[in-house]
């Protein structure tokens, strides 16, 4: 394969794993319900049993998704796992505190009781997912760094990247960010009781709170997504200029207004499968919040529909020579598929090992349906 073929296939490798992880970050979404109000005894333990099963698959996608940058394009990984090292750091922190709290919060005689525990898992449902999306957020919105390549032959301060002395907390204080990061959390609840819908059995009682559930915070969803949709799709963005016929060579950059429209529209196909998973999501929605008989169904079209939507952000932010990756001290700066990824002999190899993906991905699916069994 031609190098720019094997940048754009692993975009797409990305692309899959973070859709898969927004997805999964219904157990987040779940974990943030702890503290509601119960209607009746054993559901805090229903939901908890539901979801704490799963959470190592949304962790390990999470470890997946960052190691799959790192390998395929380590400049990016440089900038911003390197560089933003506070935003990164807060994440990581509050995934640890759901790794603890499922490990010790069952466990006789822990020194903080199963309440503390439970409020570890909360932080990590809402800060996470918000901080998540205010990470995303900067691939359409940008960040503050510069790349200066040559660098690296400096003995004293070897350093192709630099942020500024924030590192990465400049852009939780962007509102558009976070306005895609509380986006997140919404999401997540959402799928969250459509999941419980589908996994836990208990009573009818339970089956209306999480119908309610389903309608109040995928009604708040559907208005923070209206509104991310509408800023993105009225941004502008920056666009490669290749200098010397080919993208892989050196190139500017030119800013053009609505690119992320522009490329909706060039990539019509993309915009076919944004229009299908919007639809899916709300069907899920639909199916949750209005049609008791299908509530227990409603995950799988939303969810199929969250995978198809994100999968169509990623596309429209990395491809049509788009920079994913924008700076906004430096515009020359900014990081496309093509400047910020490995050797073509580091892409082949790695694209003969993802060969074993659809093997990994049965895997989880059949682990999953074993999980499920217990739950019922």
């Amino acid at each position: 394969m031609e190098l720019h073929a094997l940048q754009a296939y692993w975009w797409l490798l990305i692309s899959v794993l973070g859709a898969i992880l927004v997805f999964m970050l219904f157990v987040q979404g779940g974990q943030t319900m702890l503290f509601e109000r119960k209607r009746f005894e054993g559901q805090l333990d229903a939901e908890i049993g539901s979801i704490g099963v799963k959470w190592e698959l949304t962790f390990t996608t999470l470890v997946v998704f960052g190691g799959a940058f790192f390998a395929s394009f380590p400049l990016f990984y440089s900038t911003s796992f390197g560089g933003a090292y506070w935003l990164w750091m807060l994440i990581l922190f509050s995934f640890v505190l759901q790794a603890v709290s499922y490990e010790y919060r069952r466990k006789p005689g822990n020194l903080f009781g199963r309440r503390t525990y439970d409020l570890f898992l909360f932080i990590n449902g809402s800060v996470g997912c918000i901080l998540l999306g205010v990470a995303v957020g900067t691939l359409f919105f940008g960040g503050e760094f510069t790349v200066v390549k040559g660098n690296i032959v400096d003995s004293a301060a070897p350093v192709i990247s630099r942020w500024t002395s924030t590192h990465g907390l400049e852009a939780i204080a962007n509102w558009r960010n976070l306005l895609l990061g509380v986006m997140v959390l919404m999401l997540a609840r959402t799928l969250a009781s459509l999941y419980f819908l589908n996994n836990v059995r208990q009573n009818d009682a339970f089956d209306a709170i999480n119908r309610r559930r389903v309608l109040v915070n995928g009604a708040v969803f559907v208005v923070l997504f209206l509104a991310f949709a509408a800023v993105l799709l009225t941004a502008s963005g920056l666009e490669v200029q290749p200098e010397n016929g080919t993208v892989e060579g050196s190139h500017s950059f030119v800013e053009v207004p609505y690119k992320y429209f522009v490329n909706l529209v060039d990539m019509w196909w993309v915009a076919v499968m944004f229009l299908v998973g919007v639809v899916g999501v709300l069907a899920g929605i639909a199916m949750g919040a209005f049609m008791p008989r299908l509530a227990h169904k409603g995950i799988w079209p939303a969810g199929v529909g969250v995978i198809l939507v994100v999968l169509s952000l990623f596309f429209i932010a990395g491809y049509n020579n788009t920079a994913y990756y924008r700076s906004l001290l430096d515009p020359a700066s900014s990081l496309t598929i093509y400047n910020s990824s490995s050797s073509q002999f580091t892409l082949e190899v790695m694209s003969w090992v993802s060969l074993i993906i659809p093997f990994v991905l049965a895997y989880i699916v059949a682990v999953w349906r074993k999980m499920n069994r217990p739950a019922r």
